[in-house]
């Protein structure tokens, strides 16, 4: 199938899937085409195995296995999400989170990928390194999920903040962590020599060259793109002007080997705090703002049916479920650990708005870029456990945490500060 063939059924499911969710589940709108493309698939499977020689299963399994779900997602996708969630962050009270968000998105995700990994290895067996690469996959925060939720939920506006700024900067963190691990756990044949000498410090060299690059890059094509803005006053071309700096950016970040998720977050803050405040007119900000949100829109429409329907390129033995299973458990508690540690060490010099530990545990949802990583991984004995697992935790968090969190925050998210 050609590309516009594919983009064209995931559009017309994601808009009937949409419709019987608003119709019938009147659930959140991400959240409820999960659900429907979820229902759906496991009701075409179960209908396969009633009718021997349907071929339903076999058919759609070739048909997802045709899209390129990593591809798609880290290459494609990824950019103009990160660049739409990172547009309409309040930069004014990021600054002042810096210390909280910085702490969750280094020592957080360093203290989630190390409890996963080392829990997921002595659950299944696995060697170490391979059950990190399991850890820094499953620890980021989604920021398409997060963000989703977060306009349903009813959090002070300190706390969204930190939650939203988080996901945005941790996802950018864990992908250059990940591509670490994957180095180290899965050398190749030609470079398995380098890897038994200097892998630690071509680690440390590649991390603060894909985050570094990714931040001075985002900064200064965010810069140059105002500039120009400034000295134009056309709502379409200047709509025009963002896309072609999510899209632009990202591949140029990309082929620059940085981060293109650091580069795309701090474009669009840039262009979120200083362009709209200096670089457009009110009406152009008001297409900026309206176009970017229908992006966010659409575009995490796509994904979450994305999601629902995996569950046709991925194996399901007793095993691997039963690792996933516990994973949920390991990875909630690691993300407790990874939230509580920073805020109790920041506790004496900020104050922290009432249950702020338990709804940053609860609303850390896993997403599409748990399972895209994954995907991604080099073919070995234990990527299907791993993609499995990977599979079970997104599902879970999306779907439970994702529908729990509205009422966790509201109950929690206005009690007086304390930790």
């Amino acid at each position: 199938m050609t590309l516009l063939q594919i983009a064209s059924i995931l559009i017309v499911l994601a808009g009937l899937f949409g419709t019987v969710n608003h119709l019938v589940l009147k659930l959140p709108a991400a959240i409820g085409i999960l659900v429907v493309a979820l229902c759906a698939s496991v009701a075409i499977l179960l209908l396969d195995l009633a009718i021997p020689g349907l071929g339903l299963d076999a058919t759609l399994t070739g048909l997802v296995n045709g899209i390129d779900f990593s591809g798609a997602l880290l290459e494609g996708m990824l950019g103009l999400l990160l660049f739409a969630g990172a547009l309409h962050v309040d930069l004014e009270r990021l600054r002042s989170a810096w210390s909280v968000v910085a702490l969750m998105a280094t020592l957080g995700v360093a203290l989630s990928t190390a409890i996963v990994g080392a829990g997921f290895s002595w659950i299944t067996g696995m060697p170490l390194l391979a059950a990190l690469v399991f850890g820094s996959l499953i620890s980021p925060t989604d920021p398409v999920a997060v963000l989703g939720v977060l306009r349903e939920a009813n959090l002070r506006k300190s706390l969204e903040v930190k939650i939203a700024g988080e996901s945005l900067f941790n996802d950018g963190v864990t992908y250059v962590v990940f591509l670490i691990l994957v180095g180290l756990a899965f050398p190749s044949a030609h470079d398995a020599h380098a890897a038994e000498g200097n892998a630690y410090v071509a680690a440390a060299e590649l991390f603060l060259r894909e985050a570094v690059g990714g931040a001075l890059l985002g900064i200064v094509l965010g810069w140059l793109t105002f500039r120009l803005m400034r000295r134009i006053d056309d709502y379409s071309l200047e709509v025009l002007l963002t896309l072609g700096l999510a899209f632009g950016g990202y591949e140029l970040a990309v082929t620059l080997h940085v981060s293109a998720p650091i580069m795309a977050v701090c474009a669009g803050l840039l262009i979120g705090h200083i362009g709209t405040r200096d670089g457009m007119s009110e009406e152009t900000r008001k297409y900026v703002d309206a176009f970017w949100k229908l992006i966010d829109e659409i575009l995490n429409a796509v994904l979450f049916l994305l999601i629902g329907l995996e569950v046709f390129a991925i194996a399901f033995p007793a095993e691997a479920v039963k690792a996933g299973l516990l994973a949920i458990v390991l990875a909630l508690a690691a993300r407790f650990v990874s939230v509580a540690v920073p805020v109790l060490i920041l506790g004496r010099s900020r104050d922290f708005s009432g249950g702020v530990i338990r709804i940053m545990t609860w609303g850390g949802l896993k997403g599409g870029i748990s399972v895209a990583l994954a995907l991604s991984l080099p073919e070995s004995e234990w990527k299907p456990m791993i993609l499995t697992a990977t599979y079970i935790v997104v599902i879970f968090s999306i779907v439970v945490q994702g529908l729990t969190i509205k009422p966790l925050a509201n109950r929690l998210g206005r009690e007086p500060d304390l930790v």
